[in-house]
């Protein structure tokens, strides 16, 4: 096998074609519920295309009404505890399954997103709930559509947020409207995200696709290795002094100068016409 192959999973199609990689969650029976298995499989993605010269950026869709209505519980927890499984069911986890899981499944998901050197776009219909939002909004451009229902559901289920939910939507939202969807339940439209600047853009619902897909094209065709090292500053800058982010970024200029696309940028520049990128 290939390096750089990528496998569709079941619940989830992987295509590279051309620049995009392109991911698409495919259960839409189950409002793309997520399972262990999509999510491994998005991480599997996502890590071989942060090493694969080819990909200039991830456009993530999903089949059907709905982008992703959160992870698969019901199926993670079915069963009956008092049987252990018999007469058909499950034997359910034993207790302490959840911290051990998630550092493997879905909080490295998210950490991927958020790290990968690689613009990653995001296009929302529907539903977009727990790790569906996260996930979305963790990317670099989520375009959602204006009926869109973006929502937090662990306060009215009794649970708490996973999946980076408490850290991206007090740097997104601030604290005072992160607690109104945390703690609160409250759910935001798509016109209503943008507004808040959770999503970057707001659109009919049968343009979305379409929307994200010319976004993630215009992207794909910029300096890749000057768009990835920007994306990893906004990133660690939140959390790094000042002296150690202007090194940092004194560190970025001296890779993204070193690049094909920087001279072919200043060439551009000095014959006054648009570069031509070619993602090196």
């Amino acid at each position: 096998m290939d390096e750089f192959d990528y496998a569709s999973v079941d619940g989830l199609v992987v295509a590279l074609d051309g620049p995009l990689l392109r991911l698409c969650l495919d259960r839409a029976s189950k409002r793309n519920a997520m399972d262990d298995t999509m999510v491994a499989g998005l991480i599997d993605a996502l890590d071989t295309a942060n090493r694969d010269e080819r990909v200039r950026a991830v456009l993530l869709t999903a089949a059907g009404d709905h982008f992703c209505g959160g992870a698969d519980i019901v199926a993670r927890n079915a069963g009956d505890a008092d049987t252990g499984g018999v007469g058909g069911g499950t034997q359910r986890p034993r207790v302490g399954s959840i911290q051990r899981r998630l550092p493997s499944q879905a909080h490295r998901l998210i950490a991927k997103v958020l790290t990968v050197q690689i613009p990653v776009v995001t296009a929302v219909r529907g539903a977009a709930a727990g790790i569906g939002l996260h996930l979305a909004i963790a990317s670099d451009f989520c375009v959602a559509a204006s009926d869109a229902r973006l929502w937090e559901p662990f306060s009215t289920r009794g649970f708490t947020p996973d999946s980076a939910g408490t850290w991206l939507l007090p740097r997104l939202l601030g604290t005072v409207a992160a607690r109104r969807m945390l703690l609160l339940g409250q759910s935001l439209t798509g016109d209503e995200g943008l507004a808040a600047g959770l999503v970057h853009a707001a659109v009919d619902a049968a343009d979305v696709d379409s929307t994200a897909e010319a976004l993630a094209l215009e992207v794909a065709a910029g300096p890749t290795v000057s768009l990835g090292l920007t994306k990893w500053l906004m990133l660690v800058g939140s959390t790094t002094s000042l002296d150690d982010h202007l090194q940092n970024e004194a560190l970025a200029m001296e890779l993204s100068s070193r690049s094909e696309d920087f001279r072919a940028g200043l060439k551009a520049f000095t014959e006054r016409r648009p570069p031509e990128f070619t993602g090196r």
